[in-house]
């Protein structure tokens, strides 16, 4: 019995597309990296960073493997490539659960790291003073946790424009930075849980391809033995 060349190549095409994912996953992780290196307070509700890095060096690898066993009619990397694929979807399927239902805590982590490591705002270091002011540029807030009243000589930093939605009586930004961030991590999470259920449905996709052709080479190898 011949191996399906649809079947074989449709698998390599996606084995393609798995490796160009991990590329962009390890790019943008990088990026992200990089862009927000250096300063101490945005490390602290950035953690995933890392992750995200060795996960896009994990799809990589993991495609890279797909397509050798594809072109070569490996079972043996096939196999190994498939249960690789189920096990990160597992993952990624328990991780979503998670990340959906326990949002609240997280977000609950964040504030009280933040406000563990970073509070009381003006015991801290001038390098982290430093760096909470590009944030109030960046975020268009004031102060950490309180706001405006975390600091005991407001930074041009906070001054806005009466016109801005967030700006006082005062012409400062009333938002603290904390709440901000809480709400850019809200965002972020959306988009990350958009990407894990695409990178889901493309591991069905992989295990079911995989599958199918392991199977169709086992009976070849069969029959070219009987």
């Amino acid at each position: 019995m011949a191996v399906n060349k649809c079947i074989k190549y449709l698998l390599f095409f996606f084995n393609l597309l798995f490796w160009i994912s991990g590329c962009i996953i390890l790019g943008v992780s990088i990026y992200l990296k990089v862009s927000k290196d250096g300063n101490q307070i945005t490390s602290e509700y950035l953690p995933g960073i890392d992750l995200m890095i060795a996960i896009g060096v994990i799809i990589m690898v993991l495609g890279f493997l797909g397509c050798c066993g594809a072109i070569r009619e490996n079972r043996c990397m096939l196999l190994l490539f498939f249960i690789s694929l189920l096990i990160i979807f597992i993952l990624l399927l328990a991780a979503g659960i998670l990340g959906a239902v326990g949002e609240k805590k997280v977000k609950d982590w964040v504030k009280e790291r933040l406000e563990e490591k970073f509070s009381p705002l003006e015991s801290q270091s001038e390098s982290v003073k430093k760096d909470l002011e590009k944030l109030q540029e960046e975020l268009k807030c004031c102060g950490l946790m309180d706001g405006p009243s975390d600091w005991t000589k407001i930074p041009p930093s906070c001054h806005c424009n009466a016109t801005e939605p967030d700006c006082n009586s005062n012409k400062v930004y009333s938002t603290p930075c904390a709440t901000q961030i809480i709400r850019l991590l809200e965002k972020n999470m959306e988009v990350v849980l958009g990407i894990a259920f695409a990178i889901a449905i493309l591991l069905l996709f992989g295990m079911v391809f995989a599958m199918i052709l392991y199977c169709q080479i086992g009976k070849k190898d069969a029959a070219t033995t009987a």
